[in-house]
């Protein structure tokens, strides 16, 4: 059974051919107790930045929804996903003939049929990236972070997480691939850390309609900084629910004297006021003023 599907547009654009075959046999190779009934995918992107100015050919097996296997043109080798397809790629690394043609494939499928694939095809969208904290209960002392991507299009992406530079492999979680319902995707990709201070944590993504990866940095803190810092918050809060009232007062006993002064032509004030500023060629109005107050978000 085959299908065609198109995937991306314009300048910066994606195709897709998606061929699907399904093999109904008593066995399979590498399995020891197979089931019954089994479907096999083999799925092949072509991945177009500004036209044909970069063109990269993407081949993925699938086996029952879990890929085992790629073969992808900038890395030029079939590498393996899981353990299943191990044989299947070191044996198709060996094939000098089937990796010759892969690695053409980028110029004799992908940039031969780019002028029938680009009318038909629908522009990428760019995903946006989040990192929240959140406390893991898998472990006393441990810590998660979630890197959330969302709303891009096509779906294929690639997430990684860094810590002070290095990539980190142990701990990741990663959600399945999440439609939309309208064309995007969304995923997430969670990490099991234990922070110390002066960690940075950072989320990369990097998708065909990115120029260069996103990254989003997450910096740890220690108990007492984020206790003093909690702390000096909550003082600046509480010094505000205090200043309110008397504030309220104080400029509503100063509207009281603006009215008795308003039957005069010109208004005079017997003291400077902190809270007023009399600002020319404005017809004599006054002007509160008032300092703009920050809140800086945990």
């Amino acid at each position: 059974m085959g299908a065609g599907r198109i995937l991306g547009a314009g300048s910066r654009w994606a195709g897709a051919l998606l061929v699907t075959l399904t093999v109904l046999r008593p066995h399979l190779a590498h399995c020891t107790e197979p089931p019954e009934h089994f479907l096999y995918q083999a799925k092949c992107d072509c991945l177009f930045t500004n036209g044909t100015e970069r063109v990269r050919f993407l081949e993925r097996y699938i086996w029952d929804r879990q890929q085992i296997a790629h073969f992808d043109s900038d890395v030029g080798r079939f590498v393996a996903d899981t353990e299943l397809g191990r044989r299947s790629a070191e044996h198709w690394n060996g094939d000098q003939e089937i990796v010759a043609e892969k690695r053409a494939a980028a110029d004799t499928f992908c940039r031969y049929n780019y002028p029938v694939l680009s009318p038909f095809s629908l522009p990428p969208v760019p995903p946006k990236v989040k990192v929240s904290p959140t406390q893991s209960g898998s472990q006393p002392h441990s810590h998660q972070l979630v890197c959330s991507v969302t709303g891009f299009y096509p779906g294929g992406i690639e997430i990684k997480w860094l810590k002070n530079g290095q990539e980190q492999t142990a701990g990741v979680v990663s959600t399945e691939l999440l439609h939309n319902g309208d064309w995007t995707f969304q995923i997430l990709l969670m990490l099991e850390m234990s922070p110390r201070r002066g960690d940075v944590y950072t989320c990369q993504v990097e998708h065909v309609s990115l120029r260069d990866p996103i990254t989003v940095h997450w910096e740890a803190q220690s108990d007492s900084a984020r206790s003093k810092m909690l702390t000096g918050v909550g003082g600046f809060v509480l010094g505000l629910i205090f200043l309110a009232p008397g504030l309220l007062i104080y400029l509503k006993n100063k509207k009281g004297e603006w009215l008795r002064a308003g039957a005069g032509s010109k208004l005079k004030l017997s003291s400077p006021s902190p809270l007023l500023c009399l600002l020319p060629g404005l017809g004599g109005h006054l002007i509160p003023l008032f300092q703009h107050l920050q809140l800086i978000p945990l």
